[in-house]
């Protein structure tokens, strides 16, 4: 396991439980509660982000059974809420589906470990503690057991993961890495924080709260913009509308929310 995953320590916030807090799931603590709290005294608008983006992840997810796609690695999974994948895509594609979730903090893989369990077909669908940056191990671990066929296409899942992870090298060739082991015909599907460039009020609030997870809390947070996003999907090829802000892409009704307000563009790539 990772050095970063050994320094999770329950007496600090985590990313994965304050979302869960603020979608209004029940496995966090105190601790992530008064946390969320502040954040969302800073930008309002944040709880509305986060619910959009797990919308954002139900329609991606039956985009990808619609092109064909039986099997999806969600890295960063974070806790079981409802409306996760392999519920998404079993809904959409009744008993064909492979799943496998990924996170490195051990209340989430417990959880979706249980989920599993009680919800699931442990055949089918399973959950990995592992770290992003374990590029090569955790790709072993995924397609070696035989939980993906690495021949075949994957929808590959980094939804509101990579504003935890700064903008190096690091990280760019891990992503590049995992996209690489992605057979033709792949999609990457990303979501990302990002602020309107003339939108200094709510700037001011994010980079404040980022550093509040670099401060307080079991990951950082950063900032990238537009084009800093696109350089993540490396050559693959954005599906339309390309990158968007959460509530433009392919949604099942007119958005309801000034798009920019919820400050996160997302999009799906396409491998060639």
């Amino acid at each position: 396991m990772s050095e970063q995953t050994s320094q999770f320590a329950s007496d600090r916030p985590s990313a994965g439980r304050v979302y869960d807090y603020i979608l209004g799931g029940t496995h966090n603590s105190a601790v992530d509660r008064e946390f969320a709290e502040q954040q969302l005294a800073l930008l309002p608008s944040l709880r509305e982000s986060i619910v959009e983006n797990r919308r954002f992840l139900g329609r991606a997810v039956r985009f990808a059974v619609n092109e064909g796609i039986r099997q999806f690695v969600d890295i960063g999974s974070g806790l079981p809420t409802e409306g996760s994948v392999h519920q998404v895509a079993d809904e959409a594609a009744p008993g064909e589906c492979r799943v496998v979730y990924v996170d490195n903090e051990p209340m989430a893989h417990a959880h979706s470990n249980v989920l599993l369990e009680q919800h699931a077909d442990p055949d089918r669908h399973h959950a990995l503690y592992r770290d992003f940056f374990d590029g090569s191990a955790l790709w072993q671990d995924v397609a070696g057991n035989g939980w993906i066929d690495p021949e075949q296409p994957t929808c590959l899942l980094t939804v509101a993961l990579l504003h935890f992870m700064p903008h190096e090298p690091r990280t760019l060739d891990t992503l590049a890495y995992y996209r690489e082991r992605l057979a033709p015909g792949s999609l990457l599907v990303l979501s990302h924080a990002s602020v309107d460039p003339a939108d200094d009020p709510a700037q001011k609030s994010l980079s404040e709260i980022a550093e509040n997870y670099r401060q307080k809390a079991t990951h950082d947070a950063y900032l990238r913009d537009r084009a800093q996003i696109m350089e993540l999907f490396g050559q693959f090829e954005l599906v339309e509308p390309g990158l968007t802000w959460l509530n433009e892409w392919r949604p099942d009704t007119p958005p309801k929310i000034y798009p920019p307000n919820l400050r996160a563009l997302c999009g799906v790539g396409r491998k060639p």
